[in-house]
């Protein structure tokens, strides 16, 4: 899925207080690019990647997918849109403990237009590909950090999306779980998908075509302020 930002902006307002989480963002991604978004806590990339992801819209500015002019749609628009299209894989897994492996999986296909045994097939093979056959009657609590985020990616990756978004995808995971989740999204890279990912590790960040770097709301790019933004993250 090929991503065009123009001049985004996004303001948060409480009370009588304005926080400018995104200023004036232009970016172009490529359709099957692994882009890496890395910045200091507070600096935007999760608020950016919730509105590449249709989870929330910008205050103003421009956000094209495939074309698509998606910025400032309506809340049903937004839904309808990613449905199918957009997978997203958050940092605290975000699976509903009352729902079993299978369950969980199967959420993203529950509005589009497939058979009971398509829907199935699906499932079958995302759950092989991320080796937690075994585990479908399990619920969330009863697995380890690590098959959490591998159910995670499956329900992210079960409908087919051109677009995958990983907010800190390995932050909950010791080295050794975190390796296997990199190594996972290098194989999604490589069979086609477009992979935008939010991360503190430079590490992680290596795998990626390509690092943008973010730091108080807006793109850097000169030297001091790239050196102040690895300052931070190093602490």
């Amino acid at each position: 899925m090929k991503i065009e930002i123009k001049n985004l902006e996004k303001v948060f307002r409480t009370d009588s207080v304005l926080t400018v989480a995104l200023n004036d963002v232009s970016l172009d991604i490529e359709d099957g690019s692994f882009v890496a978004i890395m910045g200091p806590s507070g600096c935007g990339k999760s608020t950016l990647l919730n509105i590449l992801g249709l989870l929330d819209s910008p205050t103003k500015g421009s956000c094209r997918l495939d074309g698509v002019e998606v910025a400032h749609l309506k809340e049903r628009q937004r839904t309808d849109y990613r449905r199918g299209r957009i997978g997203f894989i958050f940092q605290s897994f975000n699976l509903i403990n009352e729902l079993n492996v299978k369950e969980n999986i199967m959420l993203p296909l529950g509005n589009l237009d497939l058979s009971r045994s398509e829907k199935e097939r699906r499932v079958e093979e995302a759950t092989k590909r991320m080796h937690i056959s075994h585990r479908l009657r399990h619920y969330p609590l009863q697995l380890s950090g690590g098959q959490q985020q591998r159910v995670a990616i499956a329900r992210a990756i079960v409908s087919n999306p051109g677009l995958i978004l990983a907010d800190e995808p390995t932050g909950n995971l010791d080295s050794s779980n975190g390796a296997e989740v990199m190594k996972i999204l290098d194989e999604l890279h490589r069979g086609g998908a477009t992979i935008v990912m939010a991360t503190h590790s430079l590490k992680d960040a290596a795998h990626a075509d390509r690092i943008i770097n973010l730091y108080d709301g807006q793109i850097v790019e000169n030297l001091t302020d790239l050196m102040c933004c690895y300052r931070c993250l190093r602490h």
